[in-house]
């Protein structure tokens, strides 16, 4: 009886482990292949939209306090852009959309050509975001990612949500 319940326990182990476990990393092709990138693991993929823009989403989990106020994401979004004006003007027209959220605050320094950071609030909560875009083989290409100014998950979350926009920001270039 006794070899049953240690079997029964670490099979129920197991399957709570599993259950546990983030999620692998995702790899993700957009634009008929042209754009591409993977997630780190453990990231939702919540969004999945095709058409023109096509958008693809994802949370990141936060596991604090912090995360049931505000949806931690990263967005790529690729709109079929037929030359250099048009790029312009849709970074045009998605400029203006961030200088109209509530409390919104632009960095002190745009961190690169087509990059953009600044704060808002979202839910009451200052938020960070970082968007950065291309114009690559007639598309155009956003990344932004959204996470709370201070998660209450600490600095290492933070570190490893700023990692993963990184990475598909250089895998994007």
């Amino acid at each position: 009886m006794a070899h049953l319940r240690s079997t029964v326990i670490a099979a129920a182990l197991a399957l709570g482990l599993l259950a546990a476990a983030p999620a692998p990393a995702t790899d993700v092709s957009m634009a008929g292949g042209s754009v591409s990138f993977s997630t780190p693991d453990g990231w939702l993929d919540i969004m999945d939209t095709n058409g023109d823009p096509e958008v693809r989403a994802f949370q990141v989990p936060d596991p604090s306090p912090t995360g049931h106020a505000v949806l931690a994401r990263v967005t790529v979004t690729v709109k079929q852009e037929p030359d250099i004006n048009g790029f312009h003007a849709w970074l045009d027209q998605a400029t203006a959309k961030a200088m109209a959220l509530p409390g919104y605050q632009a960095a002190a320094k745009a961190p690169a050509p087509d990059s953009f950071s600044y704060t808002a609030r979202e839910a009451g909560v200052a938020s960070s975001y970082r968007e950065k875009y291309w114009y690559k083989d007639g598309h155009a290409i956003q990344l932004r990612c959204v996470r709370p100014v201070q998660s209450q998950a600490g600095a290492a979350w933070t570190a490893a949500f700023d990692r993963g926009c990184d990475a598909i920001a250089a895998r994007l270039n």
